[in-house]
């Protein structure tokens, strides 16, 4: 129990150190890849017609990265033609450069999906047609590429490489799911490998990896094809392995997993549900607690707050509704409908819920009371799909569609 108890104090130290950087969003679904901000002072309600548009941004490449935001600067990636770029702007803004990481993908669903990972002076991105790109922050030269098929012997899933890579002390893991390496850690710095994991013999499933920490070790966190698995990240040795909730289906799992209080929730799409697992071993097993059928989380990402998870469910690729269940039970708190089901990112008491079909983005109260809308508005025509997450950084909510993205002020007076 005592060592249970170092693990539930080291991990909330480090949510914390990463919360201090309240002004950046460096990376996918922010500090943590918790999808939460912990800002505070922002508008509790806003406008009818939404909150004030500071400035907008075009001609990024089409996709649906979402925002980067780190010391002072704005990344994101686009496919213009065939060609994937990364974009770093300045918060008027100005485009301070662009650069290519090379072929985007092409096939169905074409558009850049990767959201950037920014890493001190460095930023790492990941192409649809699979490879990996170092480059500069400052100025955006190319530092190394490491290409998954000629490296690991990778093939594509469906949809394309749709995963943002995950900094570790001196590596950088990413998921090629190849017959040579499944999960890898490349140095950060040359691109060279540190470890391949051969033991699972699984593709990539989409999902961005999460990193625990422990007090004997770090573990990497991720969903595959068929497996919830935590890898050492030191070493990258298979720690544990589980089937992802659910059975049968589609091997899409792109939602990151959430670790909080010796406990890891793990969701997938296409009614598979979600599962909660506790952690029963110091080493990094876990046992699985509880199941909930409801909460079927496509790719809008989930949030924990106060205990209760959130997010929208799958009811078919173009419907859903936003759920709320509770973190230790599984209970089902509430199922509400609303426009589609979409992505969702919280800040200062505040569910900022983004619709997928239409483009309606909503100011919901995170409460497991009731889905209590107090806002919501259109962020652009519908048209194409709005699978972009919202970031916020510094009083500034980042709303990317297409090849557009769009700033608005959320700051409260």
């Amino acid at each position: 129990m005592q060592r249970f108890a170092k693990i539930l104090v080291i991990t909330t130290l480090s949510w914390t150190a990463s919360f201090s950087w309240a002004a950046d969003w460096p990376g996918f679904r922010g500090p943590g890849r918790l999808g939460k901000s912990a800002e505070t002072h922002l508008l509790k309600e806003w406008p009818q017609a939404g909150p004030k548009l500071i400035w907008s941004a075009k001609d990024l490449g089409n996709g649906w990265s979402s925002a980067a935001i780190a010391n002072g600067k704005i990344f994101i990636s686009g496919m213009i033609e065939k060609e994937g770029f990364v974009s770093a702007l300045d918060l008027d803004g100005n485009v301070l450069w662009k650069s290519s990481y090379g072929t985007e993908w092409s096939r169905s669903w074409q558009a850049a999906r990767s959201i950037p990972t920014i890493d001190g002076d460095r930023l790492y991105v990941t192409s649809g047609a699979g490879s990996i790109s170092c480059f500069e922050v400052k100025t955006g030269k190319k530092i190394w590429t490491v290409d998954y098929t000629e490296k690991f012997q990778a093939r594509p899933p469906r949809f394309g490489f749709a995963e943002s890579a995950l900094v570790v002390d001196n590596k950088v893991i990413c998921t090629p799911g190849g017959k040579t390496g499944t999960v890898v850690a490349l140095d950060k710095l040359t691109g060279k490998v540190i470890w391949a994991n051969t033991e699972i013999a699984e593709t990539s499933a989409y999902c961005s990896p999460q990193l625990i920490e422990l007090p004997d070790r770090k573990l990497v966190v991720t969903l595959l094809a068929n497996s919830t698995v935590a890898l050492d990240a030191e070493t990258g040795k298979l720690i544990w392995k589980d089937a992802v909730v659910g059975s049968g289906g589609r091997s899409n799992h792109p939602v990151t997993p959430i670790f909080h209080d010796n406990h890891l929730y793990v969701t997938a799409g296409y009614d598979k549900g979600s599962a909660l697992y506790k952690l029963t071993d110091p080493s990094g097993k876990f046992t699985q607690i509880w199941q909930n059928q409801v909460l079927d989380n496509h790719h809008g990402g989930v949030v924990l707050v106060d205990g209760y998870i959130y997010g929208s469910n799958w009811d078919g690729n173009d419907r859903g509704n936003w759920v709320c269940i509770d973190f230790k039970t599984g209970k089902t708190m509430y199922e509400t409908n609303w426009q589609c089901k979409g992505s969702m990112i919280y800040a200062d008491g505040m569910l900022y819920c983004y619709d997928e079909k239409q483009g309606n983005l909503a100011l919901v109260k995170a409460t497991p009371e009731a889905f209590e809308i107090v806002n919501s508005f259109q962020v652009t025509g519908s048209g194409k799909q709005h699978w972009a997450h919202p970031a916020i950084s510094d009083g500034r909510l980042y709303m990317r569609y297409e090849d557009t993205l769009r700033v608005y002020d959320i700051k409260a007076n």
